[in-house]
């Protein structure tokens, strides 16, 4: 993907991809006369000397594609299939400071690409690792301020950040996943935080509708109903309310509900645990290692968790939807909704129903974890497929 630069004000001004800065010129803040570059160490020229001048006054003209794609094209344009390996794949690069803003800045009205353009300005993600990375730092420097300077007014950020570290940073992976960009940062944030809440509420009132006892099989199935009942329905009020059209979308929005229940119920189970630890056993120290046990266990499950059962959803939500133009009560009654959402229902019961083999290993949750992303990878590319069927095709 090309990067271009502009000079304004003295300024050098940049990255941005071709789209962006004909979206630019088109908003008048560029003109013929501004001197623009391709790539950094670029020769500077007049943008009305540039190649990509003439597709601004020509609306009909669209970047070629080639004649022979195939299964494999991702590679170079990012949009047909997305594997294991690819998420992975730019984790290790070298990526400038700008390229993670080119990240966090996608879906303003400046960034959201036309669909004929989704697939020349996707990248494969790599900011989640950094995120990751970014706040596990923080919890380390939080962990030995409380556990080798004994300082307890530091507790609370452990368990918050401990909490939160996981599932925010696999939800920054889902925001990264999606492709058409057209969904902010800040409403990410506004679902995380609002939804993930909202989802805890609804989740709330449906026990006291239905009262659970112990976790017996019975009782696993109807944890399973009422909390992926309770997100869903949160889920689906944010894609009533941004009107989204992309399965990917409903992914990212999903992710974003979910994320924010699952930082929000372990942070509550690791004040809980630790509390009752302490009062039962007064031991401050053992208290303690439970709090970390929690955090540790529930963290890194989160990845098969709470915040992939509401992508799948989300992503329900939206194929049932199809080409209408609004969810509707009637799409969550069909049979392409429901044959997707009973995915995360069962997952959800077996992962708290009884049956446990060789649990020192954590295998249950492991091969739960293994058979999400199966199913969340397959509805990833099943939303990459649809965008490359929405493009327009040329004679």
């Amino acid at each position: 993907m090309s990067h271009w630069y502009f000079k304004k004000n003295d300024k050098t001004i940049g990255p941005l991809t071709e789209y962006e800065l004909r979206t630019l010129y088109k908003r008048k803040e560029l003109t013929a006369e501004t001197n623009v570059r391709q790539e950094k160490d670029g020769a500077w020229l007049l943008l009305k000397d540039t190649s990509i001048f003439r597709t601004i006054h020509d609306a009909t003209k669209e970047p070629k594609q080639p004649t022979n794609q195939n299964h494999n094209s991702h590679k170079k344009t990012g949009a047909q299939h997305l594997g294991l390996g690819d998420i992975f794949a730019d984790v290790f690069k070298k990526h400038s400071k700008s390229d993670s803003e080119k990240v966090f800045i996608a879906g303003t009205t400046y960034t959201t690409p036309k669909e004929a353009d989704i697939a020349s300005s996707w990248t494969r993600p790599f900011l989640f690792s950094r995120v990751f990375f970014a706040l596990a730092i923080t919890y380390l420097l939080l962990f030995a301020c409380t556990y080798f300077f004994s300082n307890s007014n530091t507790i609370p950020g452990l368990m918050v950040i401990g909490s939160f570290t996981m599932p925010f940073s696999v939800l920054v992976l889902f925001f990264e996943i999606n492709a058409p960009r057209n969904i902010s940062f800040f409403d990410v944030l506004k679902m995380f935080f609002i939804g993930g809440v909202a989802a805890l509420v609804a989740t709330l009132i449906l026990y006291d509708l239905i009262p659970v006892g112990k976790l017996n099989y019975f009782n696993a199935f109807l944890v399973g109903i009422i909390e992926e009942t309770g997100k869903m329905v949160i889920v689906a009020l944010f894609i009533v309310a941004l009107k989204p059209k992309y399965i990917l979308n409903g992914l990212l929005i999903g992710a974003a509900v979910g994320a924010g229940f699952a930082a929000f119920e372990s942070l509550g189970y690791a004040f809980n645990y630790s509390i009752e630890a302490a009062a039962v056993f007064k031991n401050l120290q053992f208290a303690g290692d439970t709090m970390l046990n929690i955090i540790f266990s529930r963290g890194w499950q989160s990845v098969g968790g709470h915040v992939v059962w509401a992508a799948i959803s989300g992503a329900a939500l939206m194929i049932a939807k199809g080409t209408d133009p609004k969810l509707q009560i009637r799409h969550i009654f069909t049979g392409s909704f429901l044959s997707l959402f009973i995915i995360p229902i069962g997952l959800h019961f077996v992962w708290d129903c009884p049956w446990n083999p060789l649990p020192q290993i954590a295998f249950k949750q492991i091969l739960l974890i293994i058979v999400a992303w199966i199913v969340i990878f397959s509805l990833i590319n099943k939303g990459l497929r649809q965008i490359s069927e929405k493009k327009p095709t040329k004679a």
